[in-house]
């Protein structure tokens, strides 16, 4: 019997230094490297010690799929990642996991619907989670979504891994009602994780949700969302720049009202700290901009709300049909007023209410009046129309151009002080997401739903 166990230990040992492969029926039980070639299957539970590499070419994703504390997902670039249709899809990385998907500008990653083209629709198969042991603003909280995981910690530096030109199409699974996967949801991810060229299209919820935490990011698209293009949470302090979003006037969710930023203390409103503080700069969010048929719940530009804190600067807002900057709670707006949040040097047009005050501010002379005055002294300017801006073909859903026209006012004015004067910020002088590159070229699509995979 002990010579028995002596051999089976040799041999488990020489397996796992020359590595363990993963054919498609297995669910992630074996220990080391686990190989995953075009035509296999992701699935199933991976645990500690296992490092799984997906080479380039097309694979399933089947079922919520989990990547415990030690494991590892690689995704060479180029890779096609679809969802089972009849079971579908949902990648969840851990606290303590990682997942490294760096594609190319020629090469992108990409996360998409297992149904054929012209059939895809927002909700096909869940999303990409990935969880951190950064700060958050609540106890032990569990992700949204019906996956059960905790998320948040005390490692504001911690490294979840890198994702990197990647997309993420057709996604948004709701599990049970108020509780849906997101394109992409971080919770508590911490800053040595690296986001870098993703985009987000035709979601059924939010494109990108931050729950607390501390990671940053730079260029980022939501196209054609449902829910929220950009939505803050839980006590983020992360930094962004250079990001976009873009509104299918036809589609938005239909239980909930869709706005370009959305942004919370927590859920209750109260003063738990960290205190959600987004530090955003060179974004441009494009609402419906009037588009015949406008859906109904399409909503405000920016929604800061629930005793948040905020920045927002340097930035370009068109075209929502109910408000531009929205500020609710009272906690929300003496932080703008006193300048604990920037709403600095930005454009800014919408249909109706451009500034506008949520009924449930009762702070004593409150009103729009002083929120535009405010953001009108910080360098803000409000425009007549969609086309003062002076972009290209920025509401072109099938091929736009963000890019600032010669002579369009986008073209200067940015400024960096205070808290955008450190190296994470690219010290441009335009406003919004571009200036005279179009850092969309090559990696993103505007055609998901004829694509050929």
């Amino acid at each position: 019997m002990k010579i028995k166990i002596s051999l089976v230990a040799l041999a488990m040992a020489t397996v796992c230094f020359t590595a363990c492969k993963k054919n498609n029926e297995e669910t992630g039980t074996t220990t080391g490297n686990v190989e995953i070639t075009n035509g296999g299957t992701i699935s199933g539970t991976y645990k500690a010690g296992q490092n799984v590499v997906v080479r380039k070419g097309t694979v399933t994703l089947s079922g919520y799929t989990y990547f415990e504390e030690g494991s590892t997902l690689t995704i060479e670039p180029g890779t096609i990642v679809k969802s089972s249709v009849s079971n579908k899809g949902a990648l969840i990385i851990e606290r303590g996991a990682k997942i490294m998907a760096e594609g190319t500008a020629n090469a992108p990653i990409v996360f998409t619907s297992g149904k054929a083209a012209a059939e895809r629709a927002p909700g096909d198969w869940g999303g990409i989670i990935v969880l951190g042991r950064a700060t958050v603003n609540a106890s032990n909280p569990t992700i949204e979504g019906g996956v059960g995981k905790q998320y948040g910690g005390n490692v504001d530096t911690d490294n979840s891994g890198v994702i990197k030109y990647v997309r993420i199409e057709f996604a948004g699974i709701a599990a049970e009602p108020n509780s849906e996967i997101n394109g992409l949801t971080l919770g508590g991810v911490g800053s040595g994780t690296t986001l870098d060229h993703i985009m987000v299209a035709y979601g059924n919820d939010d494109a990108f949700e931050f729950f607390g935490g501390t990671v940053n990011a730079k260029y980022l698209i939501a196209y054609a969302t449902a829910d929220d293009d950009f939505d803050f949470d839980n006590g983020y302090k992360g930094k962004i720049q250079f990001a976009m979003s873009l509104r299918d006037p036809n589609f938005v969710d239909g239980g909930d009202a869709g706005n370009g930023i959305e942004c919370d203390n927590n859920a209750t409103g109260s003063d738990a700290t960290p205190r959600t503080k987004p530090n955003l700069s060179n974004f441009t969010i494009l609402g419906p901009n009037g588009a015949a048929n406008t859906a109904a719940n399409h909503n405000f530009a920016n929604r800061w709300r629930r005793n948040t804190t905020f920045i927002l600067n340097n930035s370009i807002m068109l075209g929502h049909p109910k408000g531009g900057l929205s500020l609710e709670s009272n906690g929300t707006y003496n932080a703008f007023i006193d300048g604990t949040s920037q709403f600095n040097n930005n454009i800014i047009y919408a249909l109706a209410a451009p500034f506008k005050l949520g009924s449930d501010v009762t702070v004593t002379g409150a009103s729009a009046a002083a929120i535009e005055a405010k953001a009108l002294a910080s360098g803000t300017v409000s425009i007549a129309s969609s086309a003062a801006a002076g972009l290209t073909d920025a509401f072109n859903l099938s091929a736009p151009n963000l890019l600032p026209a010669t002579g369009s006012i986008a073209l200067t004015g940015a400024v960096f002080a205070g808290d955008q004067n450190d190296s994470f910020f690219e010290k441009v002088s335009y406003k919004g997401a571009f200036g005279t590159t179009n850092w969309t070229t090559g990696w993103a699509s505007w055609t998901p739903k004829t694509n050929v995979y």
